[in-house]
């Protein structure tokens, strides 16, 4: 077994691998970049380095400082979490030749099923159907309109690198294939930086369900189920749940082929394969080979530990377990809170958290690195937490899910909890009769209920002092504790006979405020939210429509469309492409209206 193993990543998903590691008995290491020095993870490891500035392509994209923070502090192994680094078949390379064992697949495996266009054609050769689509990369619009005249509209542009809905646009029209490869290649480039797109038809109202497959070295494979993912906006999965309300005859039949496609790769790790249901067909989708952010749900069904697993396998452990031994109980469901507004199209919300506090009691999960005075920044993700509920029946735990939502309370920010009630209680969820649009269309007809959810909670201007305590100011008495770094590793420091109210020694309980919103000017199209400009798609002069499109901004790795709130003649740009943005900033200035 590993004696200590480096985190490579953050949020959620580092304090559980951390977790996990403790459980296990092996010490860990977190890494930060600038943007997270008072972390959860990084108060939860055993020892924590500096890898670089905020910017992830600087710090937790940066293959060669994480592996120095590894060797530095004398890691045998490196669990890299999902997104960044943990489907880089290269990375998994360097690991092994810096003598750091990389807990995941081979990058073999990965190099077969990491690449969507490779994934496609390994599950071809094995008889797993896939979506019709392309097996080689796509460039530029008018080879996607091509394709897209044999495959037939609409049409999904995807990123080969992608996952998460990240770098997928979809084209109803072919007038509308060149914003969506330029949207789509810029995600997959900030995402990924791999701009690599692939095209296949759009199933248009399809269920989303994945097969979750454990493998080891020594050539078994089993499955744990399946989890419906189908509840989406943006392609970004919103709730989950298992077991999903599918045929046993058509979940035999995918639940068979994910371990065969699994065992043809030889794949050693968890692994997620992820599928497209029409009534009693399914098409391979992708793979995912990391864990996967849902995998709590398969956890609370299954009682299995999959990161655990995950680790003891890759320290070389035989598959422990028969597929006849793993039994599922019972039904889960996870809800994804992110710090997102529905009322603003899920427009990132960053911002600092003002008052935090989860809910519990029986059947109830959380994972999460948020606390109260927590900044959510708009250069990761916005997950904030994941909620997940467990009953002996579905119905159980969806009751159970909307008691632990009426509990949670975020402030200062602007979270998906609302929306959730909302769609929790939606007949289509009630009645699990639900797709890939169900979400699309529960906001068109729900606006009014889920901006009357909104207005009446709306988070408070005013501040409280609840848990606000920074963490490098903790007196006792005449000593303090405060957070230093030296050479880039942080250490705690008690010192004796300081005055608490030494300026800088100590800081006290804070009142945070939560930062506020501006709204669109009269004459000028303003940036909805901190971000660095991608594209602004107007000129001087230019006559703009309401509602076009007058400028993408890159927020939280997303592409967001900024759209024109009136119709007017461009009289000023006061943005220019790769400029970073505050929210309330003008973008499109118009003319005077005659």
């Amino acid at each position: 077994m590993f004696k200590k193993i480096l985190v490579a990543n953050r949020g959620e998903i580092a304090v559980r691998v951390i977790r996990a590691c403790r459980e296990l008995g092996i010490a860990t290491v977190a890494v930060y970049s600038d943007a997270d020095r008072e972390a959860l993870w990084v108060q939860a490891a055993d020892e924590a380095v500096h890898i670089g500035p905020t910017p992830a392509a600087q710090s937790y994209l940066d293959m060669d400082r994480i592996l120095t923070a590894a060797r530095s502090t004398g890691c045998d192994g490196l669990h890299p979490g999902y997104g960044f680094l943990a489907e880089n078949a290269a990375f998994a390379r360097a690991c092994t030749q810096a003598n750091v064992a990389f807990i995941g697949p081979s990058p073999h495996a990965m190099e077969q099923m990491g690449g969507k266009l490779a994934a496609r054609a390994v599950a071809t050769a094995a008889g797993v159907p896939v979506v019709p689509g392309t097996v080689e990369p796509v460039v530029g619009p008018d080879a996607v309109r091509t394709l897209a005249k044999r495959l037939g509209y609409p049409i999904a542009i995807k990123a080969s690198a992608g996952g998460g809905g990240k770098g997928l646009k979809v084209a109803n029209t072919p007038a509308e294939v060149d914003q969506a490869v330029s949207l789509a290649s810029k995600e997959a480039q900030a995402y990924f930086a791999d701009p690599t797109l692939y095209v296949e038809r759009y199933l248009i109202d399809p269920k989303h369900v994945e097969i979750q497959v454990l493998g080891d070295r020594h050539g078994h494979a089993v499955h744990l189920g399946e989890r419906d993912c189908s509840l989406q906006r943006r392609h970004q999965k919103l709730v989950e749940e298992t077991p999903a309300s599918i045929s046993p005859a058509l979940r035999a039949r995918m639940s068979e082929a994910a371990v065969l496609l699994a065992s043809s790769i030889g794949y050693d790790s968890a692994g997620t394969i992820e599928c497209l249901v029409e009534k009693d067909q399914f098409f391979f989708l992708e793979m995912n080979t990391r864990i996967q952010v849902e995998h709590t749900i398969t956890e609370a069904v299954y009682g299995f530990d999959l990161v655990k697993a995950q680790i003891r396998i890759a320290a070389g452990a035989k598959l422990w377990v028969t597929q006849a031994q793993l039994r599922p109980r019972g039904h889960a469901i996870e809800a994804r809170v992110n710090a997102e507004s529905p009322t603003a199209g899920f427009a990132p919300s960053p911002g600092r958290i003002t008052r935090y506090a989860e809910p519990g009691g029986p059947g109830i999960r959380i994972d999460s690195a948020a606390f109260a005075g927590w900044r959510i920044g708009s250069d990761y993700d916005s997950l904030v937490a994941k909620l997940v509920s467990w009953g002996d029946d579905r119905e159980e735990a969806r009751r159970r899910m909307l008691r632990a939502l009426d509990e949670y309370v975020v402030e200062g920010i602007t979270t998906t909890i609302p929306f959730h009630r909302l769609l929790l209680d939606e007949p289509a969820f009630a009645g699990a009769e639900y797709s890939t649009s169900t979400v699309e269309r529960f906001v068109q007809a729900g606006s009014a209920a889920i901006a009357s959810a909104y207005e009446a909670k709306r988070p408070q201007r005013t501040s409280s002092a609840d848990g606000a305590t920074g963490s490098e100011g903790a007196t006792k008495g005449d000593q303090a504790e405060v957070t230093v770094e030296v050479n880039d590793k942080r250490f705690r420091v008690r010192i004796y006979g300081l005055p608490t109210g030494a300026s800088g020694a100590v800081r006290r309980a804070t009142k945070f405020k939560a930062s506020k919103t501006v709204a669109h000017g009269g004459a000028s199209v303003v940036a909805p939210m901190h971000g660095i400009v991608a594209e602004i798609k107007v000129r001087p002069g230019d006559a703009v429509a309401d509602g076009q499109v007058v400028a993408v901004i890159e927020a939280m790795k997303m592409m967001n469309e900024v759209i024109s709130h009136r119709a007017g003649t461009v009289a000023a740009i006061k943005a220019k492409a790769g400029e970073t943005i505050e929210t309330g900033s003008p973008l499109v200035v118009f003319g005077e209206q005659s």
